[in-house]
This record gives C-alpha cells, sequence and structure tokens, in this order.
C-alpha cells in the first residue's frame, strides 16, 4: 500500500513536469502567476498569489448584536460602490481641471460636471437611509482621503460647504466626518475589506 502511494506521487510529479515543460515560461492560474525558471537542468517554480486577510470569526453576547452586524453589512453594501465611484470622479474632475487655466472656465466645468452628477445619481442617492447616508460620507473620506465638507469646499467654495453643512446637520449627520479606521469605523473598515476582498 505504501509502495503504491509512492508510485502514485512519482507518477504525478512527472505528469506535473512534463505538463510544464510544454507550456511557456509564465503559467497564468486561478491563484495567480506561476513562474518557471530552468536551473542547471532543473525546474524551478515560482509563484505570485494575492494576499488574503483572515478576520477573526465574529461572536455576538446576543441576537441584538448579530442583527446590528448584519445591519452594518447591508448598508455599507449600498454605500460603498458610491463611494469608489466619487473617488473615480474626483480624480476625473481634477485631471481636467488641471488642463484648464480660465477661473471662468473652471467654474463652468464644475457647474456641468455638476450638472451631469445630479441628474445621473440623485434619484439612486435619495433612495439611501440616513444610516447609509452617514456611511456613506465615512465612506468618501476613506477612499478619497478629504472629507466630504472639503470637497464641496474645494470644489464650489467655502459658502456651498457651509449650507450643505448645515443641511447634513438637520439629519443627523456631518459633511466633517472623517474615517477612523483604528477606533470607531474599525467594524466598517473590516467590513469593507472583506467586500473589496470579493468575501462579502
Amino acid at each position: 500500500m505504501q509502495n503504491l502511494k509512492y508510485i502514485l506521487l512519482l507518477a504525478a510529479i512527472f505528469i506535473l513536469s512534463c505538463s510544464l515543460s510544454a507550456q511557456n515560461t509564465v503559467l497564468k492560474e486561478n491563484s495567480g502567476i506561476v513562474h518557471r525558471h530552468v536551473q542547471d537542468e532543473d525546474t524551478l517554480l515560482s509563484g505570485e498569489i494575492e494576499e488574503v486577510i483572515i478576520f477573526p470569526k465574529r461572536k455576538f453576547k446576543n441576537a441584538w448584536q448579530a442583527w446590528r452586524y448584519r445591519r452594518l453589512i447591508y448598508n455599507t453594501k449600498k454605500a460603498y460602490p458610491y463611494a469608489v465611484l466619487a473617488n473615480e470622479m474626483l480624480k476625473e474632475i481634477n485631471d481636467h481641471l488641471a488642463t484648464i487655466e480660465n477661473e471662468r472656465e473652471r467654474k463652468k466645468y464644475i457647474e456641468k460636471a455638476e450638472k451631469e452628477l445630479k441628474d445621473q445619481f440623485e434619484d439612486e442617492l435619495k433612495k439611501l437611509t440616513i444610516t447609509q447616508g452617514r456611511i456613506l460620507i465615512k465612506l468618501i473620506d476613506r477612499e478619497t482621503g478629504n472629507t466630504s465638507y472639503e470637497l464641496v469646499k474645494e470644489l464650489r467654495g467655502s459658502f456651498s460647504a457651509f449650507l450643505w453643512q448645515t443641511v447634513a446637520k438637520l439629519f443627523g449627520s456631518d459633511l466633517k466626518s472623517e474615517f477612523d479606521a483604528d477606533g470607531e469605523d474599525k467594524l466598517l473598515n473590516e467590513i469593507v475589506m472583506r467586500i473589496e476582498a470579493g468575501q462579502l
């Protein structure tokens, strides 16, 4: 029985080495990229794999805590795509603004971009709950490195930022909210990382 296992192992190694020698130098596989190097008639394999982050299994004291965690996942999944989109669009807007020297033309471009964004996303964003809106404000800071208040101030000026902040405060939100990955937003950050890794 032991000899049979040994023979099967040798056969598997032989088949693998034959199939590798028939392939190109770089083989694409599900787990990453495998590189084949021949050194002194020996074939050496090296590979690159994507980083895997393992989070501890969550333990809850009661059903209420478990429900709140599931709800946070649900709300984060609703808000996160808009934060990613905001980051992409901000980069696009800033890249375009860098090509415009005339202040009047810059203002005109910002107003046009704002109108297009409003037409495209206003109805969808109105469907977000207040909780999802608060999460979105936090995630915009996470993705862009700037609070929503700073972004409005940069693009539309201090007065607009003040007005939007006042409106946000009426609904119990704060455009100046910063994302604190190691503090109060640790759980939110974990959920986002799991979304990014395809675990949620």
